[in-house]
């Protein structure tokens, strides 16, 4: 947490700062965290951010897959096994399990960070802390 507050502290520019943030979780993490990206509120839909990983959806409609669930009930979404999650999208037939955490400001949810891992069982309540503790530092910087 600390290493990503010293990274996008003073900086403005959402893309810049999405970008550092989601190549900063996906290096610090890579046997565990194999795709790490934003999807952000646009036009109606979230539409794919800066990220790291391999090529993914673009577009994802509000209560569709994990991303879109998490965005139409304001909270974290741990999935420990995606091929059980119903209506799971899958952009990578590699993702196993996922986290997805709401980028919420003014109450409304403006984004997600979505976090895949090749393996199940991956994410547990202490990732969710800290990864919700980042989202926040992002808001806090970026709007």
């Amino acid at each position: 947490m600390q290493q990503v507050a010293a990274l996008i502290q003073g900086e403005k520019n959402k893309v810049s700062v999405l970008s550092n943030v989601s190549a900063a979780l996906h290096e610090a993490f890579p046997e565990r965290f194999f795709w790490v990206g934003f999807y952000m509120v646009e036009d109606g839909e979230l539409q794919l951010g800066p990220f790291q990983g391999s090529v993914a959806c673009m577009h994802i409609k509000k209560g569709k897959g994990v991303c879109g669930t998490s965005w139409e009930k304001a909270e974290t979404i741990i999935v420990p096994d995606v091929e059980q999650f119903p209506g799971h999208i899958a952009c990578s037939s590699l993702s196993r399990s996922e986290i997805v955490v709401p980028m919420i400001s003014n109450g409304e949810v403006i984004g997600v960070l979505d976090i895949d891992s090749t393996s199940t069982d991956t994410f547990n309540d202490t990732d969710k802390e800290y990864l919700e503790q980042i989202v926040k530092k992002i808001i806090e910087t970026i709007v």
